[in-house]
């Protein structure tokens, strides 16, 4: 067989070389003439795949590492029979890992202990309740809307969109891009909803760009400058509204889920999934080939300062400041729209929190609690 991956799409030769050859292209650059005589095509979220990809093409197998599916013509798919399968949840940690840096980072510059807001999350999928479940063992309140899970698990308590926006210090976007119908996201934060957000307070998109008017976020910052604004997606990516980004906090290209172990994993589903659907047995575990770490542990002193010691084990796995720095060094030097993919092409390693091990000499109770409610590891000396 023939594959064609996206070049940044980890481990492929691990898990595909026993299938056949392989081809890697940038994603932007996969077009239907590169996968025309490809069997099996693995791609990103920046590759659009449809009928003017596909048509005429061998390709009898779609796998979208990602946990996101709308650059996916699914009902295409499903017509010519042609298998598919993404990656659910696969990057859910790392995006996870990418608020809490950016809300860390935040309210150290505002001189407040992030367990003083409220947190309000827009999605309650993988990403979504993953993030309210860390805020919780931190013991931070958050509320939570999601009306069609709401619908289907009988959540009453779960609140209405206005009512999330009235009450919350924070708002996090984690919501996937749905078009049309009762529960359409396309604007769902639009001018007045921007409007109605209190000043002071925070907005971060880590979700699609397009879930938020991005042209209504510009005219309120334009006029008002009373939002702290986090935005790791964008509409029009790469070609995003400088001016916008000129005014935000804290901006990067589309890498919240661009760790390491996020991207392996969803190799990893998808390879289970191309076996599954040729009907070959599963040869490769993530387990066998998944490189460890370059820093495995820090060592804690129960009279380490709290608020110093969770942002030293933060930045000691993810500073969002190096992807701001970065981006903006590339910026400079390329423009923006080539900036954004250089970037992303060239993303540094980047490892999960859950990779590193905090030990502790002595007992501290709420540091111990902080550090392993933030996703990391923990361990008291002698057990």
């Amino acid at each position: 067989m023939r594959i064609l991956a996206d070049q940044n799409i980890p481990l492929i030769e691990a898990f595909f070389g026993e299938l056949g050859d392989i081809t890697r292209l940038p994603g932007r650059e996969i077009d239907a003439a590169a996968v025309r005589d490809q069997d099996i095509l693995l791609v990103r979220s920046i590759t659009r795949v449809d009928a003017a990809l596909l048509e005429g093409s061998r390709v009898r197998f779609v796998g979208t590492c990602t946990i996101g599916t709308d650059h996916v013509d699914l009902d295409y798919l499903r017509e010519r029979h042609i298998g598919f399968a993404s990656a659910p949840g696969s990057n859910a940690d790392s995006v996870v890992d990418y608020v809490l840096s950016s809300l860390l980072l935040l309210a150290e510059e505002e001189g407040e202990a992030l367990s003083e807001r409220s947190v309000g999350i827009v999605g309650a999928g993988n990403v979504g309740g993953r993030l309210a479940r860390r805020l919780g063992e931190m013991g931070v309140r958050s509320l939570i809307c999601d009306p069609p899970r709401a619908r289907d698990e009988g959540r009453e308590d779960f609140v209405d969109l206005d009512t999330l926006i009235a009450r919350s210090d924070v708002i996090c976007l984690h919501t996937p891009l749905v078009e049309s119908g009762e529960h359409a996201t396309r604007h769902l934060m639009d001018a007045r909803r921007i409007a109605a957000i209190r000043p002071g307070s925070v907005l971060l998109n880590a979700g699609r760009g397009a879930c938020l008017d991005n042209a209504a976020l510009r005219r309120r910052l334009e006029e008002q400058a009373d939002l702290r604004c986090v935005l790791d997606v964008w509409e029009q990516e790469p070609a995003i509204d400088e001016a916008l980004f000129a005014l935000v906090d804290i901006a990067t290209p589309h890498i919240a889920g661009h760790s390491l172990d996020g991207k392996m994993r969803g190799t990893e589903l998808v390879y289970q999934a191309v076996m599954q659907h040729y009907g070959l047995p599963v040869r490769c575990k993530l387990g066998q080939i998944k490189p460890d770490p370059w820093l495995r542990k820090l060592v804690l002193t129960e009279w380490a300062p709290p608020l110093e010691a969770l942002s030293l084990c933060v930045r000691a796995c993810y500073d969002v400041r190096r992807d701001m720095v970065g981006f903006e060094r590339y910026r400079r030097r390329l423009g923006m729209a080539q900036a954004f993919d250089r970037y992303r092409a060239e993303y540094p390693v980047r490892r999960e929190f859950s990779t590193l091990r905090v030990d502790f000499k002595k007992n501290n109770n709420d540091l111990r609690e902080a550090i392993a409610g933030f996703g990391f590891k923990v361990k008291l000396a002698g057990k």
